[in-house]
């Protein structure tokens, strides 16, 4: 007798994915990007992490260096004991990679047709150096994506959700309050952007399909496809 289809996994406190899979398929990025800003002149603005480890290193590069190298053996060991080394096959990789390239591309072509028709102007994105852009990149899909994802939108429909709103309106007042975050943060500071409402609305949008992608999909999906959009934007200029 048929069983069926399968069912969809049932949403938990970090949406549908898997997150165990997604800390081990990001951590190579983060590795990557903690690497590059040693060679780069900024860190991603949400960044407090890189910043406080290369102070505590006494900005020494060489041990800055041999603390990440420390921890490249120690998600290596981590991997291996929980037995999750399997993740990292491609063919788990590269269905991830194919389908967050996907998103990255719908959203480069949909997000601007969107902004199109509000009443705003559009401007374009500056993005500095293309070394430091890349590595900025790398830095953006990570960091971003655990502090606007995990941290605003998980966070934020758990704190909802207890206080008695149901899942579907958590979840929709969360994405939203997530992505106006999101957006606004590139603005904040004395490194922000200049205001401008086009920028704004674009950032919005894109940080609401992140956070769809994230929930649905995996913090893993949302990372590489932050990371691909923000290359494919890049490879553009």
């Amino acid at each position: 007798m048929s069983r069926g289809p399968a069912r969809a996994p049932a949403a938990t406190a970090f949406g549908r994915g898997d997150l165990t899979a997604s800390i081990v398929l990001v951590f190579p990025l983060l590795l990557a990007y903690e690497i590059g800003v040693l060679f780069s002149s900024t860190v991603n603005g949400v960044d407090v992490v890189t910043r406080a480890v290369y102070a505590a290193c006494g900005y020494d590069r060489v041990r800055y260096l041999v603390v990440h190298a420390s921890l490249a053996v120690a998600y290596l060991v981590w991997i291996r004991a929980i037995r999750r080394a399997n993740v990292l096959a491609l063919d788990v990789v590269a269905p991830l990679v194919l389908e967050a390239a996907v998103w990255a591309l719908s959203l480069a072509a949909i997000v601007p047709l969107v902004v199109a028709h509000l009443p705003l102007a559009i401007t374009e994105l500056a993005l500095g150096r293309r070394g430091e852009a890349v590595v900025m990149s790398l830095g953006a899909g990570v960091h971003e994506e655990l502090v606007f994802r995990v941290g605003a939108l998980a966070g934020g429909c758990a704190l909802l959700r207890r206080s008695g709103l149901g899942p579907r309106a958590s979840l929709a007042i969360a994405v939203i309050g997530s992505s106006l975050l999101f957006s606004a943060a590139h603005h904040w500071g004395a490194h922000g952007e200049a205001y401008r409402d086009s920028v704004f609305a674009y950032r919005a949008l894109c940080g609401a399909a992140f956070g769809l992608i994230f929930w649905y999909r995996s913090l893993a999906h949302a990372v590489y496809a932050h990371v691909l959009y923000d290359l494919y934007v890049l490879a553009l200029r």
